[in-house]
């Protein structure tokens, strides 16, 4: 039809999270199932791994909504980023995105677990996603509370970029909720320490642009 204009579509918004697995806690804490329980940074850890803050500094957007979780060592994890050369930031905590609670579970030996499992464990994690400890929560319960959290985030923050110091759990979580992945595909992402997992919604979609992501480093040279 002549003189016709065919509306431009409003351009989509685009919301980045990136999202950092807190720093290695101290050894004794790895003795034992800690999950939501508050455990200190290993203090070793911290001096030996001095570049892996750096390049966290250098890698993450700025300006930049973070966000921590209410257990300690997202917090330290953030403020030793800001030391090693990232402009601090205010840190707003958000308790959905903690770490599974396992409940009775906390605590125990890790040897102690098999025998008080329903159902066999997963490959990749002490127990299935459906598992729930006493007195806990299910990693399909996490999912449940980290989900709606993180598209709250997305609806106030949109167009933004975000930073999430978080727990290797709940970074599982909220890839599960980007692909719709069920807790035990969920459970096969490997998320190291200080590793950057990068999630990103456009307008109603959620794309993955990496998991585990670390810094590059070259083989040692052959003798």
């Amino acid at each position: 039809m002549a003189g016709f204009n065919r509306a431009t579509p409003p351009p989509v918004q685009i919301t980045r999270f990136f999202l950092v697995r807190h720093a290695l806690v101290e050894p004794s804490s790895r003795a034992f199932l800690y999950g939501a329980m508050d455990v200190a940074l290993c203090d070793l850890a911290l001096r030996e791994e001095a570049a892996l803050y750096r390049w966290l500094a250098q890698r993450l957007p700025n300006p930049a909504r973070w966000f921590v979780t209410n257990l300690s060592r997202t917090r330290a994890t953030a403020a030793a980023i800001f030391a090693a050369g990232y402009p601090e930031a205010a840190l707003e905590a958000e308790p959905a995105f903690a770490e599974q609670h396992l409940g009775e579970w906390q605590g125990l030996p890790h040897d102690a677990l098999p025998p008080l499992l329903s159902a066999p464990a997963h490959p990749f994690w002490p127990h299935a996603g459906l598992e729930k400890p006493p007195g806990g929560e299910s990693f399909s319960e996490m999912q449940a509370r980290v989900a709606p959290a993180l598209e709250r985030r997305a609806d106030l923050l949109a167009g933004q970029d975000v930073v999430i110091v978080a727990h290797g759990g709940s970074i599982r979580a909220m890839l599960a909720h980007a692909m719709g992945l069920t807790p035990d595909q969920a459970l096969v992402f490997s998320i190291k320490n200080l590793s950057l997992t990068r999630i990103e919604k456009h307008g109603p979609d959620w794309r993955v642009a990496s998991v585990n992501e670390e810094p590059w480093t070259p083989e040692p040279a052959a003798d």
